[in-house]
């Protein structure tokens, strides 16, 4: 697959796997490759298993051939188990499989995340790649509308009246301490967040949509407040930590890509990998796993899997789009990636904020002048459909009108208004009438398109049993919950999560210098690759792997 970690991953063994374990992992997802790492480091014996051909489990990154291949599983009652199925899958032609990395469950990372916090104690960071993600986008009156997310950004707003821009200043300070004020907030604990910005700041609809849905990614209005003060407070405590921006992407793909950093990290510990065998029965009692082969291994502490999850009611939508267009009108300078909201009713009366996530080619999933679009909401069923298809062609929409030269609209006198500067701004709802008359030249070309339904997964009951289930990738954008989950498997299996990742590397930085990276775990700037170097980069020919720096 077209990965800059894969090289980096410990190649599965064509050996026999040993005929005893102390732990046993089915499934190379991220969650499952944190907690084998975790336990190799402190001298547990782990077998590592993946029924797939890649790394990465229900988190992977896939080429298009892969991606092929995962479709016709997941449409297929006998061979699907995964939360995943309803697979449209189209491709044109003559696209070269090894240039496109498609995340299957794409995510993005805060700079204030434990995630992040752990790569860097564990020294994983070293096999990765993190770029800027800096643009926020709030769709409004048929246009994408930046997301004023610094104190710079509201005092500079033209949108914005005085009195808005006092009540957001007064807002923003108590939300960077909301956890220590109970006082303000106690009283709205499980009531809609909506209703405790509007009553207590006086906020307007406008602010409270970009608040809720814009900067703390959540889907509803009716999110209870303290987790939206807690995700509002993430994002503005992300702001100016590596540089101006609050969230950064892994290159090469999303979960899928740390997950094999994980992998290669358990491996120097000890670990042993073996992709593309399947576990047939688990025996409790006597711990015996009987893999698709015949052989038996003798497992002597626990089980931990991804698989055997059940179905709950609630579901995922999910889009992805490849198109002949880099997009980059929507990106920050020196950025090639950006989230876009679809606050709900804004979609002939979607119920749920649709979120959609751009990566341009400088992402390392693309060539260069394409763009891929992961498109997703919690609406489930034909409605879900519908709710990301017209999401689809606002962008469509969107990104031709921004991309076109010529783009001109008729204003009168009385369309326009002047600032105390003098300068002249153009009314919103003339400008929103022109974009919306707005005809293009030009069709926008998709060479990919990809729509799919994701469950939200619970573990079966296991009283006693020696088999822990990890969940599934959570159906938010964001990593959120993920080192908790391993921290909880991993206190099931040691009892304890006092040395999780506790580990003195000093004698382990022969492996770095195999592989030309700098034994030390310091922090930097944020890789910076032109997307014209992205063009060759060697990725396409063999794959590579670069020290993560931020």
């Amino acid at each position: 697959m077209a990965s800059a970690s894969s090289s980096k991953v410990p190649a599965a063994s064509p050996n026999t796997p040993p005929d005893s374990c102390d732990v046993l992992v089915y499934g190379t997802g991220l969650v499952e490759s944190i907690v084998a790492a975790a336990l190799a480091w402190q001298g547990t014996n782990v077998l590592h298993l993946d029924p797939n051909p890649f790394y990465g489990g229900l988190w992977a990154s896939l080429n298009l051939e892969e991606l092929k291949a995962w479709t016709d599983k997941i449409n297929s009652p006998a061979t699907n188990d995964t939360p995943f199925s309803n697979a449209y899958l189209y491709i044109s032609r003559n696209l070269d499989p090894r240039k496109y990395a498609i995340d299957i469950s794409p995510h993005v990372l805060f700079t204030r995340a434990d995630l992040l916090n752990l790569l860097i104690q564990s020294r994983v960071s070293r096999y990765l790649e993190f770029k800027p993600l800096g643009s926020f986008h709030t769709f409004e009156q048929d246009s994408f509308e930046k997301v004023p997310g610094t104190k710079e950004d509201i005092f500079t707003s033209q949108n914005l009246t005085l009195l808005t821009k006092r009540s957001l200043m007064r807002f923003m300070k108590f939300v960077v301490i909301w956890d220590e004020t109970p006082d303000v907030w106690l009283e709205y604990k499980g009531k809609p967040i909506s209703l405790f910005l509007k009553e207590k700041f006086n906020l307007d609809e406008p602010q409270i949509v970009e608040l809720v849905h814009s900067i703390a990614l959540l889907s509803s209005p009716s999110s209870p407040t303290e987790l939206a003060l807690d995700r509002i407070k993430r994002y503005l405590s992300s702001m100016q930590v590596y540089g101006n921006f609050p969230a950064m992407y892994s290159m090469y793909g999303s979960g899928g890509e740390i997950a094999q950093g994980f992998c290669r990290s358990a491996a120097v510990a000890g670990a042993v990998y073996r992709l593309g065998t399947k576990l047939s029965s688990f025996d409790d009692e006597s711990g015996v796993a009987v893999l698709d082969n015949g052989e038996k291994i003798k497992v002597t502490e626990k089980l931990i899997t991804s698989y055997g999850l059940l179905p709950s009611s609630r579901e995922i939508t999910r889009m992805v789009a490849v198109v002949e267009k880099d997009c980059k009108e929507w990106f920050a300078e020196g950025e090639s990636a950006a989230i876009v909201v679809f606050p709900p009713e804004t979609l002939d009366g979607n119920k749920y904020a649709v979120q959609a996530l751009v990566l341009g080619s400088g992402s390392g999933q693309v060539p260069l002048g394409q763009a891929v679009w992961y498109l997703s909401t919690q609406e489930s069923g034909e409605q879900g459909r519908k709710d990301l298809f017209l999401a689809l062609e606002k962008m469509e929409e969107s990104i031709l009108r921004e991309s076109t030269e010529d783009f001109e609209f008729d204003v009168s006198e009385e369309d326009i208004a002047y600032l105390p500067n003098g300068m002249p701004v153009v009314s919103s709802v003339r400008l929103g009438e022109s974009l919306r008359n707005f005809t293009p030249k030009e069709s926008l070309k998709y060479l990919l398109k990809l729509t799919y339904t994701q469950k939200v997964t619970v573990p079966p009951p296991q009283p006693g049993s020696k088999t822990i289930y990890v969940p599934a990738p959570s159906i938010d954008i964001v990593y959120d919950g993920v080192v908790t989950r391993a921290q909880a498997i991993y206190e099931g299996v040691t009892g304890t999560t006092e040395d999780f990742f506790e580990v003195d590397f000093e004698d382990e930085d022969d492996d770095a210098t195999a592989t030309g990276n700098p034994p030390d775990t310091s922090i930097g700037d944020v890789a910076d690759i032109d997307d014209e170097e992205l063009g060759d980069h060697p990725d396409f020919d063999e794959e590579v792997a670069g020290e993560m720096t931020i």
